[in-house]
């Protein structure tokens, strides 16, 4: 087995115009296994063979040079070819003659920088190997060493760039290029101090990219990260470069600008989203348009924040509000905003709600429906309260509105529904008459648990079906008719019966009416509460009835709080009434709900307030 020595593998030029010489030079390479060797009997043919070999000077392996070779400047091509400090060097031979030898020198060899070995011509073979082999030795190991340094230098530089890399992510985002959400605080922190101290103005500009996430389901990630960096580069073309610009969630930005009045600041938001608004973004043959929505805040002198966080806050409410409002809009943070208020107030009754869902805190309540001919109990309709911490009973009008803001409702309707169905189960059974009405927000329909929590809780308790009836508002149910529809037609098939609450508020009651799947039709209070004094609501109510009668529907007046009324409904002919003239709601069922209709029309008590009404039975 032959092992190949790469030195043997390298170009020996041989410079050498006796041919003599150079065929025996030649002789001995061969015999020490050098293949390639290459010769020139002038000084140009030497710079003709290393010329293709310019950029791989690693092949060359050394020049045996005749001190005398025509057309050749021996010392000064020695001199500039074998004292590279890299791996381009290549090691010298020079023959010298006795006439250029110098006098008390046979031969030397340059150990300093340049890689040069002088002997005596003809070369001694002996001699002349030993020096090839020494000088290509060296040239090895500088070659090595000169990689090594290179390795090293490149270690340290892609050290030093990581290490550079890894200090910019830190603070900046790695898509944009803009400053992080840390960053831009802890910035924003230095200005606010500062603009606070020296009373100079500011605004902060939230901005959210409109249904930025249909981006990404249509087009996938990519495209969506494509989009965020042409927005970026769009608005920063808008903007003074001394802007504090930050990327501070997936499609969410945040952009200060110093020593910028509220209305300077308005201008540039409204520049930013029309611009955006005009700008067209490309995907192969597809065109999407984009929109922002933007909320600013201001540094108030007169309060002003003290914390980053607070103003981001702000700024992001009021770009909540501009989303609310249609998207594609400025707004400006205002504390004395009827919205702003009614999100913190969103922010307080969250916690207090989620407790009372783990912890049981709801309880109910029972108001009885009267029947108007006879006086007798037809059912009781189901009223959520809350405990308060206090012992104080919390009405509903207070955490209704947030649960429905807050996506906390369902799980409020499924508690009312599982408790209900339980107070039935553990009534005794010369009670077994009494049934209920429960109210359903307008999203309980639109979850598939509803019908299958109402089905294994009958099930599970044996209550008979016909004992509940749901209550879902005229509004919420037009707004999904047909899943409303299809849901409510299951559970009516379950036994269940349904009534269409405050009927006549909207605008198409009689046209859904004719085929919504419900049993009783309420009217809404607002035709009842000055039936006595309006005629035109005694005409209203009268077609109501005779319409539903007709469909087979059976109605309910609300907010029966005279004899009086109650007597007008019981001429026109409504079928049910309900209201504090016939009793409060009650958390038991024995407490006073036992009336009659001749009691009732003969009583002096006096009347409850609407207002007082509306307060507390709303849910």
């Amino acid at each position: 087995m032959t092992v190949c020595d790469p030195i043997k593998e390298k170009i020996i030029i041989v410079a050498e115009h006796d041919s003599v010489s150079a065929n025996q030079i030649t002789l001995t390479l061969q015999e020490n296994g050098f293949s390639d060797i290459r010769h020139a009997n002038r000084g140009e043919q030497i710079y003709d063979i290393l010329r293709p070999f310019h950029d791989q000077p690693e092949k060359i392996g050394l020049i045996i040079l005749n001190d005398n070779l025509p057309n050749c400047q021996s010392f000064e091509m020695s001199q500039s070819l074998s004292c590279a400090t890299d791996g381009s060097v290549i090691p010298f031979v020079i023959l010298m003659s006795v006439a250029t030898k110098p006098e008390g020198n046979q031969s030397r060899t340059d150990t300093g920088k340049c890689l040069v070995y002088q002997m005596d011509s003809p070369a001694d073979p002996r001699i002349l190997m030993l020096a090839i082999h020494f000088l290509l030795q060296l040239k090895r190991e500088r070659t090595l060493r000169q990689q090594q340094e290179e390795q090293l230098i490149n270690e340290l530089a892609s050290k030093s760039v990581i290490e550079a890399k890894l200090k910019f992510l830190a603070a900046h985002d790695e898509l944009t290029g803009l400053v992080n959400r840390n960053t831009f605080e802890r910035q924003l922190r230095l200005i606010m101090n500062l603009s606070n101290k020296l009373k100079k103005e500011g605004a902060l500009l939230f901005i959210d990219v409109d249904r930025f996430s249909l981006i990404n389901e249509l087009e996938g990630f990519d495209v969506g990260d494509r989009l965020l960096v042409e927005l970026t580069i769009l608005v920063r073309k808008l903007v003074p470069a001394s802007s504090l610009f930050a990327r501070i969630g997936a499609d969410e930005f945040c952009l200060f600008l110093e020593n910028k009045t509220k209305k300077q600041a308005h201008i540039i938001a409204e520049t930013i989203r029309t611009t955006v608004e005009n700008f067209r973004f490309f995907t192969g043959e597809i065109c999407y348009s984009a929109s922002v929505s933007i909320g600013i805040t201001s540094l108030d002198n007169a309060s002003p924040a003290q914390h980053p966080g607070e103003m981001i806050l702000h700024s992001r409410q009021a770009c909540n509000f501009a989303k609310i409002n249609g998207r594609d809009k400025v707004k400006a943070y205002n504390q004395d905003d009827v919205a702003i208020k009614e999100r913190r107030r969103d922010i307080y009754w969250v916690p207090i709600i989620r407790k009372a869902l783990r912890e049981s805190d709801f309880f109910l309540m029972f108001q009885p429906v009267v029947q108007l001919n006879n006086g007798d109990i037809s059912h009781y309709e189901v009223l959520i309260r809350m405990r308060g911490e206090d012992g104080k009973t919390i009405t509903p009008d207070q955490f209704i509105p947030v649960a429905e803001r807050m996506g906390l409702i369902h799980a409020i309707d499924l508690w009312v529904v599982e408790n209900a169905i339980d107070f039935l189960a553990t009534l005794p059974s010369y009670m077994s008459r009494i049934s209920l009405a429960i109210n359903l927000s307008g999203s309980a329909f639109q979850y598939p648990d509803l019908l299958q929590t109402i089905r294994e809780k009958l099930e599970l308790t044996w209550v008979d079906a016909g004992r509940l009836t749901f209550e879902i508002t005229e509004t919420a149910a037009v707004d999904n008719f047909e899943r409303t529809r299809d849901m409510i037609n299951k559970i009516r098939d379950l036994g269940c019966k349904f009534a269409l609450d405050d009927f006549g508020a909207g605008f198409c009651s009689f046209n859904y009416l004719k085929t919504f799947p419900v049993d009783y039709v309420k009217i809404d209070g607002q035709f009842i509460r000055h039936l006595e004094d309006n005629e035109t609501d005694r005409i209203l109510v009268k077609s109501m009835v005779e319409i539903a009668g007709k469909l087979g529907k059976k109605t309910i007046a609300e907010f029966v709080e005279t004899p009086n009324i109650a007597l007008r409904l019981k001429d026109i002919g409504v079928n049910l009434g309900q209201g504090y003239a016939f009793g409060r709601p009650e958390r038991n069922l024995l407490d006073g709900h036992q009336v009659s209709l001749a009691i009732i029309l003969n009583s002096n008590s006096p009347q409850v307030s609407n207002s007082e009404f509306r307060k507390n039975d709303t849910f």
